[in-house]
Parts: structure tokens; C-alpha cells; sequence
């Protein structure tokens, strides 16, 4: 398990499913994680997805718990490696809404930062999200992550087009930033 001040990350586990389930179907984190049709996702296809992990030796998933009283409140990991090149991708997300904005995702994003620059090759860490996603965008900002562009009106939301905000974050810049 990694440890933060506010967080830890560790596996997932079968208990996780079913809030997960309801995690990933709360109109908030579907809208801001999904890029396609905001469809809720089935109990089903969750566990596919948790079945999935433990099969799959190219991704690090990890379940989000709060330190003060251990209850899973969300997920992060890296998505994908490009080793030829250094780069991953990372995502996060926080399903409990009691625990959006006050610092909890901003935690867990800087502990899986912590782990892909000290525990694998990576030089590249990079993400993305949408205009209308404040919260993500500073929480980036203050993990050091620096804005690298916008994909203008990428994504079609609630009746209007957004701008998708690509992310970069580098090894030296980790360094000098923590």
C-alpha cells in the first residue's frame, strides 16, 4: 500500500465492485471520465473490468481509501506505458462525493506520480480533461502538472462543445517540484 496524508492506494479487491459500480454511475464522474456517451455502466461490465486487472500486466490500478476511517472513495492508475518512449498515461477519479474538493484526489494523484517516477523508467507522465472540469484542472496544477494544449471543442457536453486540456507532467520538473 502507498500512503499519503490524506489517502492510500492499494489493490482492488472484489468487495470494491459494487461501489465501484454505483461510483461509476454517478452522473459527476460519468460526465467527467468518459469522453463518449455518458451511458451508465452495468454491474456486469464492472466486474468484467475488475476481472480484467488481475489478468492485466500492462496497467496499475489502484483503489483510493481514506486514511481516517478506510473507505474506498475512489480509483487512479496508469492507464497505458509507452516503455520505447518513457510516457504514461494516468486517471483518476473520486466516486464518494463527500470527498470531492477537499484535497483527496489532489493526495492520491501525487502518490501515483511518487510511484511511477520512483518505481519504473517513465520520464513522461501525461493526462487529460475537460474545460468544464475546474476542480480536476487546479488539483493538476498543484500536483505540477503543466498545461501542454487544448484540443478546442473536443467534447460535446449538456448541449455544448468543451475543450479537452491535455496535461504533461516531467521526471525533472517531479524533481524540483517535490
Amino acid at each position: 500500500m502507498l500512503e499519503g496524508k490524506l489517502v492510500r492506494l492499494r489493490e482492488y479487491k472484489q468487495s470494491d465492485v459494487e461501489l465501484a459500480y454505483k461510483y461509476m454511475n454517478d452522473p459527476e464522474v460519468l460526465i467527467n471520465l468518459i469522453n463518449g456517451i455518458p451511458y451508465p455502466m452495468t454491474l456486469e461490465k464492472e466486474q468484467e473490468w475488475f476481472d480484467s486487472q488481475i489478468k492485466n500486466k500492462d496497467t496499475y490500478s489502484f483503489a483510493i481509501e481514506s486514511l481516517e476511517d478506510g473507505i474506498y472513495i475512489g480509483g487512479c492508475g496508469v492507464n497505458w506505458y509507452d516503455w520505447k518512449n518513457g510516457t504514461a498515461e494516468v486517471g483518476i477519479f473520486i466516486g464518494n462525493q463527500q470527498f470531492r474538493g477537499k484535497g483527496y484526489g489532489t493526495d492520491a494523484m501525487k502518490i501515483l506520480i511518487d510511484f511511477v517516477f520512483n518505481q519504473t523508467n517513465i520520464n513522461r507522465i501525461q493526462l487529460s480533461t475537460y474545460s468544464f472540469n475546474e476542480r480536476a484542472y487546479k488539483s493538476y496544477l498543484k500536483c505540477g502538472f503543466k498545461e501542454e494544449g487544448r484540443l478546442r471543442q473536443r467534447i460535446f457536453r449538456n448541449g455544448e462543445y468543451h475543450d479537452e486540456i491535455l496535461m504533461g507532467l516531467l521526471r525533472e520538473e517531479y524533481h524540483k517540484f517535490f
